[in-house]
């Protein structure tokens, strides 16, 4: 396996595993079409994501996981921690490492990168989430996460 940061060059890869992950399991809830596409691509050129950072899990040249994450700058306290936006993995990939692997990697380059010491995340509710991110080392879960439409 091999981690790899996603940039505009691997848009490509990133809608196959999306058309792959819906084959596998399709109950994502947004289309794979040209508006998506196009907005993802859009991305890579506007500088509010300029501290968006992606990774990728590659299996035999194929994307089969990815990580999202940006930061989270705040003036209460002068911190800059980390919001984990998403991580899925093809349900054929599931249990081999790949989700504990991206994880890793993605922590690792927050330190590094930006010196962020907390990476906060919203628990998706389904059963394999919940067992995930409940057994993630050094990890507790705090607090209620809530989703406010602006």
């Amino acid at each position: 396996m091999e981690i790899i940061r996603y940039t505009r060059d691997r848009v490509d890869d990133v809608i196959d595993f999306e058309n792959r992950l819906r084959e596998e399991e399709n109950f994502w809830g947004w289309e794979i079409d040209d508006a998506y596409k196009a907005s993802v691509r859009r991305s890579f050129d506007d500088s509010r994501f300029d501290h968006s950072l992606s990774l990728l899990a590659y299996i035999d040249g194929k994307v089969v996981g990815r990580i999202d994450s940006t930061l989270i700058c705040s003036h209460f306290d002068g911190s800059v921690k980390a919001y984990l936006d998403w991580l899925c993995v093809l349900k054929s990939r599931r249990h081999q490492g790949v989700a504990q692997a991206l994880m890793q990697a993605l922590r690792r380059e927050l330190r590094a990168l930006y010196g962020v010491d907390t990476l906060i995340g919203l628990i998706a509710g389904n059963p394999g989430a919940q067992r995930f991110y409940r057994a993630l080392p050094h990890a507790q879960i705090r607090d209620e996460g809530i989703w406010i439409d602006c």
